[in-house]
């Protein structure tokens, strides 16, 4: 035995062993080399200049726009999406069922699967065609489209599209109140209930972000519902909380926030006035608001503050600009349960009775939806006048 055999591992060959130190390095020295060859090979042949990274290709053959649809992606918030011009052999799709006349398709993707299915708004059955959106000479043309004006003969848009109630002389002395549910026109589910379910005198705020803005307007108009624009503004917690594309921001100057203000009035047309959605850092805001509030005055239209914030300055700096105003006092799903709910709308007629009247605020959620129906039909047996926003809406003494 030698020295050697004693530090070799028990039952291996020593000779083996030693041979092995020398192959790692030639293995390692060829598959390198393989791997080379294949780039290289790879780099002749193959054109990626973007290196692997994902691409879209796009026509750049003139064509049609398509309009847009709605499609609601993993993270819960509407997308644009644009269908392939007609007669793209590229774009073609098995050929479906029109859809009713005066319904609204929109296609929602489930986040989990990827799976899409679409959805139809349907319209009131029975009802009159959509109204038409605007005479020509309440617009004024913007860049970003038309948007409401004063008529040359003093008209203002908030009266001609206003659908006053006719109130009974035994019930003129009853507390008031007004229900606005906002969102509209981004929930398929929540837009086609409201629609089929609310009483008239609910007055319906579409957002600016929905698809087919116009044609559900002039619906909800047709059934006799007042209609108001949902403008986003800042909250106090932006950008963690972002109302979306062209939202009005304390940061911003006046000229900015008016730009982007004539953009989400050209959305669409018909409505009488402005909501704020979100806003409580800008409506806090005195600097900032006012001439916010100064262009919605000066096109005719009402100012709604949505009680985002209980700091709001909207109420006092109405008066100065000579704005119809109303303020929500209770937005009655904060806590979307049934129970919370009809808890909520409790408290609404205990406000109504003591002031007066009161105004609420939902969320177009098909529960939402279907509750207010519930309480709607029995609110007057109860000694309560349901009426659109506008009946509620007063010029605010200047403070």
């Amino acid at each position: 035995m030698t020295s050697d055999d004693l530090n070799a591992p028990l039952g291996q060959d020593q000779k083996k062993l030693s041979k092995l130190p020398a192959l790692a390095p030639q293995l390692l020295a060829g598959l390198l080399g393989v791997f080379g060859l294949a780039v290289a090979v790879w780099g002749a042949f193959v054109t990626d200049p973007l290196g692997g990274e994902p691409v879209a290709v796009v026509s750049t053959t003139p064509s049609a726009p398509a309009a847009p649809s709605v499609i609601f992606g993993g993270d819960g918030r509407p997308h644009a999406r644009y269908d392939g011009p007609a007669g793209d052999a590229s774009a073609a799709a098995p050929v479906k069922q029109a859809a009713p006349p005066g319904s609204t398709t929109v296609t929602i993707i489930d986040g989990s699967s990827g799976k899409s299915h679409e959805v139809i708004i349907p319209g009131t059955p029975g009802a009159a065609a959509p109204k038409a959106p605007a005479d020509p000479k309440m617009l004024e043309v913007t860049r970003h489209g038309p948007i409401p004006k004063i008529g040359p003969d003093g008209a203002r848009p908030y009266m001609l599209y206003a659908e006053p109630r006719a109130v009974p002389a035994d019930k003129k002395d009853w507390p008031r109140i007004a229900v606005i549910v906002g969102g509209l026109g981004i929930s398929a589910a929540g837009t086609a209930d409201a629609l089929a379910q609310l009483p008239a005198a609910v007055s319906f705020a579409l957002t600016p972000y929905g698809a087919d803005l116009a044609n559900l307007a002039g619906q909800a108009r047709a059934a006799k519902h007042e209609v108001l624009l949902q403008s986003p503004m800042e909250p106090f917690d932006f950008p963690d909380s972002d109302p979306g594309p062209q939202t009005l921001l304390t940061s911003l100057g006046a000229d900015q926030n008016i730009d982007r203000l004539h953009w989400q009035m050209s959305r669409f047309q018909g409505y009488v006035g402005l909501i704020g959605y979100m806003g409580g850092k800008l409506t806090a805001n005195e600097h900032v608001l006012t001439p916010v509030l100064r262009e919605i005055a000066s096109r005719g239209l009402i100012y709604v503050d949505d009680g985002a914030s209980p700091r709001s300055v909207a109420g006092q700096l109405a008066g100065s600009q000579n704005l119809p105003f109303a303020k929500v006092d209770i937005v009655v799903d904060a806590v979307s349960t049934p129970g919370e709910i009809d808890h909520a709308l409790a408290q609404l007629e205990l406000m109504a009775r003591e002031r007066g009247s009161a105004t609420a605020l939902a969320t177009a959620l098909p529960a939402t939806v279907a509750r207010i129906a519930a309480w709607a039909k029995q609110v007057e047996a109860k000694g309560f006048v349901l009426v659109p926003i506008t009946m509620l809406a007063v010029k605010a003494k200047s403070s």
